[in-house]
């Protein structure tokens, strides 16, 4: 976790995009440092893992378990934030019913739209012109030079085709001057296409034939281009690919011929990785995912696979299970979070919090939390906070008049609505 004194760093819009996000349940992932707090044991073998395994060629699949509230989000986050330290491509994506893992093609969307790395913004769209601006930088490359790396790019090990012509296509687009009669206009049309093909959005075999693609993104093909979009990201200095699919249990309230689909999507995945290299890919659950009727256990060639998940009663911090539940944060740990909390909501609404709500009652409420046998939910205890540190800059007196434990069964409540809503599934209907 950050300093108080970074802390103090922050202004107060930036302060208080965090506290808004935090009141819908998530951290900005550039404030992510700012919230890390325990779990070490876990970080630090993820961490291992990505220096010394994926970096140097390795693939893995794991599952991150923990019951809604147990911070399994920002775990993912923290995760994205330690794989761009170390150099990764990273893509966090939220499985909803705009992205179903379902439907492969729509996930590959997602992915090339959230992705991070060593370029400036977010997307391929951004990746690709870091690519451009840099071959421009050494010197526009000659048509022959042109030709070489086309061959390259197609003779790199498990690139596509298709990905490799669409690179081809879009250095030529840049580089190779405008022909008799042609304006820069048309140029730009057609790298709006090989952009959008690059995407997962619709193009037409038409549109793409004149670059070399001779394939629109489908659900066939889906998994190849992530791979090759793997592949680029190594030629362009980045370490491999981490993947992040956050809330896939939102498959068990789906249909079974769609749950049937998502699942299957899952064991390729995990197949894949099983030949890939410089890839890990992390799927965030809840428990009912493993335990379930509905769950894992329904679709025999994923089961088959998964099913010594979470078995074993000693944890094992280098296994495939990351197991959030059982590993709660401590009550200091949760202190020193409302601590930062605390600081955040001061510098976000320019008051003095610490009178108001001081560390006395930061522990009252890690104490009733315990008490009722929900330590371990991190998003409850930040609900509370947030909602006390509100009253308090509004005047009320939180120690003096609050029910901690009415506020609990409250903010719970909340919680299971919020819950309720979030496993509605609404794509079936």
């Amino acid at each position: 976790m950050k300093s108080m004194e970074e802390l103090g760093q922050l202004k107060p819009f930036q302060a208080r995009s965090i506290i808004e996000e935090l009141r819908k349940g998530s951290v900005p992932a550039e404030y992510v440092p700012f919230f890390t707090v325990g779990r070490d044991n876990w970080l630090t073998f993820i961490e291992d893992d990505l220096a010394n395994y994926i970096a140097e060629g390795g693939a893995k699949v794991r599952f991150l378990s923990g019951d809604y509230g147990d911070g399994k989000t920002h775990f993912m986050s923290v995760i994205q934030h330690l794989a761009r330290q170390e150099g990764f491509g990273v893509s966090f994506v939220v499985l909803t019913r705009e992205t179903p893992i379902h439907k492969f093609e729509a996930v590959y969307q997602a992915i090339t739209q959230q992705l991070h790395g060593r370029f400036e913004g977010i997307g391929i769209r951004n990746l690709l012109r870091q690519w451009l601006e840099t071959l421009a930088e050494k010197e526009e490359p000659s048509l022959a030079q042109l030709a070489d790396m086309a061959e390259a790019l197609r003779n790199l090990p498990g690139m596509n085709i298709n990905f490799a012509n669409a690179l081809t296509a879009l250095a030529h687009n840049r580089f190779v001057p405008l022909e008799e009669g042609e304006e820069q206009e048309e140029r730009d049309a057609a790298q709006e296409i090989i952009f959008h093909w690059f995407e997962g959005g619709k193009v037409t075999k038409r549109e793409l034939k004149p670059f070399g693609i001779f394939e629109v993104v489908n659900k066939s093909n889906s998994k190849q281009l992530l791979n090759s979009l793997n592949v680029f990201l190594r030629h362009s200095g980045h370490k491999g690919l981490i993947l992040l699919l956050d809330e896939l249990e939102t498959v068990i309230a789906q249909s079974a011929s769609m749950r049937n689909a998502a699942y299957e999507n899952v064991r390729l995945l995990i197949d894949n990785s099983e030949h890939a290299e410089y890839f890990h890919i992390f799927f965030s659950i809840i428990p009912d995912v493993l335990l379930s009727e509905k769950g894992f256990k329904s679709y025999d060639a994923l089961w088959s696979r998964v099913r010594s998940i979470g078995q074993k009663k000693k944890l094992n911090y280098r296994g495939v299970l990351i197991d959030l539940h059982r590993t709660p944060l401590t009550s200091q740990e949760l202190i020193e979070l409302g601590r930062c909390l605390r600081r955040i909501h001061e510098i976000s609404y320019r008051w003095k919090a610490e009178d108001s709500v001081p560390d006395k009652l930061l522990e009252d409420v890690c104490t009733n939390q315990e008490k009722m046998g929900l330590l371990s939910e991190v998003r409850l205890f930040i609900k509370q906070l947030i909602s006390i540190l509100d009253m308090a800059e509004q005047g009320e007196t939180p120690s003096e008049e609050l029910d901690l434990e009415q506020h609990i069964v409250s903010s719970q409540q909340e919680m299971d609505q919020e819950k309720v809503e979030q496993l509605q599934p609404s794509w079936d209907k």
